[in-house]
């Protein structure tokens, strides 16, 4: 996928999140986050846009923390909007050889590394605040899925600070049938990830929209995907799989 979509989906969905908050209300539960109310996952988010639209307006090399802010109800909205405008504009107006700190392997440069975290991280967050608002998600593009879903294992899950581990070797293969495939090789290291099938312990399939909610932990337990082979490795990712 290229700069220019990941802007148009990041642009989309932070409106959609938005959207979704303040037909939910500040007070109201967020399932797929427990512990946090609308006003903490619309805080998050927020703190988010201006964190990476800073890294990328400043030209920072080097990681700093996010600044915590705390945001009185009636100006949330405005305050969110005022971030989430701030990330798109510096992403597009960023040249084609900014270099600033990345986290992730695989993007083909950083500025396309932040669009597509932001449009992913957005994504994510907006099917939190939809959940929170009820009754159900808006769709997800299925090739912007399958993208996120490459992010998420070929990315986050080779870090260290992946908790998916195995006290023996096993095998759990995710795809999308007749699309796309990744094979996870799981042991007591952090996973080793290809973009291939094979022989597996555990298959988790379905259509892209479906696993990239399931392997974000976005669908309820039980829902989803379907699950072949050792029911035990899937239910390793479910408990195990939180980014860090």
């Amino acid at each position: 996928m290229d700069i220019d979509r990941y802007l148009e989906i990041l642009e989309a969905e932070g409106e959609l999140l938005l959207g979704a908050a303040v037909r939910a209300g500040w007070d109201a539960e967020v399932p797929t986050c427990p512990g946090w109310r609308v006003r903490d996952l619309v805080a998050h988010q927020g703190m988010v846009h201006r964190w990476a639209g800073g890294i990328v307006a400043e030209r920072r090399t080097a990681p700093f923390p996010p600044r915590e802010e705390t945001v009185p109800d009636d100006r949330l909205p405005d305050w969110f909007a005022e971030g989430h405008r701030q990330v798109l504009e510096e992403l597009r107006e960023a040249p084609e050889d900014l270099e600033c700190w990345t986290f992730l392997p695989g993007a083909p440069s950083p500025r396309a590394f932040w669009a597509r975290r932001q449009a992913h991280e957005t994504t994510v967050h907006r099917v939190d605040a939809e959940l929170a608002a009820g009754p159900a998600p808006s769709p997800v593009d299925p090739l912007f899925a399958a993208d996120g879903i490459d992010e998420l294992l070929t990315g986050f899950h080779t870090r260290p600070t992946s908790r998916v581990r195995s006290d023996r070797p096993r095998v759990l293969r995710v795809e999308t049938p007749g699309t796309a495939s990744w094979t996870l090789r799981l042991s007591q290291e952090p996973p080793r990830v290809s973009r291939d099938g094979g022989a597996a312990d555990c298959v988790i399939s379905g259509p892209a929209e479906t696993l990239y909610l399931a392997l974000w932990n976005r669908l309820p337990h039980g829902e989803g995907p379907a699950v072949e082979g050792d029911a035990a490795l899937a239910e390793l990712w479910r408990t195990a799989s939180g980014v860090r």
